[in-house]
């Protein structure tokens, strides 16, 4: 949750970049973690439960306007996010990563489990992930992403 996230952050003095004391930089992560709620996280939930948790507790697929609606929604939050929060900067807040950034990547990451590679049409966003992956370590982000990769074979 967001609320254990900024307690994390003040609680263990971590780096500044993570949520900034500058209250501008500061302010752009909380306007996305406020955004990210009704925006990312609902639709990418939303995909990755129509495409993969129903079918697998129904046994049946789900029809395919459902699933190419529950898409289009993402699209339109995908379009938003790298308009509004990415624009020509390699993280959210600017050269950095930071807390919004990881969430983000969370959130987008389940889509992509789902068989939904949100981030191949995209070059933009797929940089930024790159850069994410990088400044979190490539091995610790495949490992924290493990299981729900493997969702299918549930």
């Amino acid at each position: 949750s967001i609320a254990i996230l900024l307690y994390l952050v003040q609680k263990f003095k971590t780096p500044d970049h993570w949520y900034p004391s500058d209250l501008q930089k500061r302010a752009r992560v909380d306007e996305y973690l406020s955004w990210q709620h009704a925006n990312i996280r609902t639709k990418g939930s939303k995909l990755f439960l129509t495409k993969v948790m129903l079918p697998l507790l129904t046994g049946q697929p789900l029809p395919p306007e459902k699933l190419e609606f529950a898409t289009e929604e993402l699209n339109v939050a995908l379009k938003q996010f790298e308009e509004k929060f990415l624009q020509d900067k390699p993280f959210i807040v600017g050269s950095e990563i930071s807390l919004a950034d990881l969430v983000a990547v969370v959130e987008l990451m389940q889509p992509v489990c789902a068989g939904y590679d949100l981030f191949e049409e995209r070059p933009k966003l797929k940089e930024w992930r790159r850069r994410v992956e990088e400044a979190v370590g490539k091995q610790l982000f495949q490992e924290a992403h493990e299981e729900i990769m493997n969702i299918k074979n549930f």
